[in-house]
């Protein structure tokens, strides 16, 4: 079948494409929603620079659709970006990497629905701490670039996420609730190589920032996509 992903860069969008390209699908192109804001309702905020690079680094040709990030408004800029996939490389599905949120689920199936199209998502309603285990021993190199959550704090950003990392997040979910996932907007991840990228993308300037103890975001200033021997 051919299909798009949805896709923010981070390790859920990025897992679930790897999920389809293991199965044989035939994945025709990615689709990213780029947010002019640092909210959206629905997508992750990577930066466009750092989303063109992955589609390089994976191989894939990328549709960007920029959205104002406004509730509901920002459904019309995905329709627009799902259509033209279904233009272009003649996609029978959409495949989505969400785990648990409803608002985000119902809206894509029902625009997928609207074009005559399926919707997958092979990781929803999957146990948020036992999937990040199986991102990290699969070889994904995922960093934290945003945190706003009690307890993770400066250090966190741009650290490559281990499993030692993970059973931190864990008990922090224990203490506090915090989601290990980052579905409640406690983190956004972004990921650098993996068994499916073709290249490797190093980090070759960045900048850590922070509003207050656990709220910050790693600026990316300058990046390599890097060829794998």
């Amino acid at each position: 079948m051919k299909i798009a992903v949805l896709f923010s860069g981070g390790k859920d969008s990025t897992f679930t494409l790897s999920y389809y390209l293991q199965q044989g699908w035939d994945v025709k192109c990615l689709i990213t929603l780029l947010p002019s804001t640092n909210y959206s309702w629905m997508f992750q905020t990577s930066s466009k620079r750092i989303i063109e690079m992955q589609a390089e680094a994976l191989g894939i040709p990328v549709i960007l659709q920029k959205t104002k990030g406004e509730k509901e408004k920002e459904l019309k800029d995905l329709e627009k970006a799902i259509k033209k996939a279904k233009e272009k490389y003649s996609i029978e599905g959409v495949a989505v990497g969400a785990l648990a949120s409803d608002y985000q689920q119902e809206r894509i199936n029902r625009i997928c629905h609207k074009l005559g199209l399926k919707c997958f998502n092979p990781l929803w309603h999957k146990d948020q701490a036992k999937l990040l285990e199986e991102i990290i021993v699969s070889g994904f190199e995922v960093r934290l670039v945003k945190v706003a959550a009690e307890g993770l704090n400066k250090d966190w950003l741009g650290k490559i996420l281990t499993l030692e990392d993970l059973e931190r997040l864990k008990k922090l979910n224990k203490k506090i609730g915090l989601h290990v996932g980052g579905e409640g907007g406690e983190f956004e991840s972004i990921v650098f190589d993996g068994p499916i990228f073709k290249k490797k993308i190093e980090i070759l300037e960045s900048e850590k920032k922070m509003e207050n103890d656990f709220c910050g975001e790693l600026i990316i200033k300058k990046l390599k996509a890097n060829d794998k021997v």
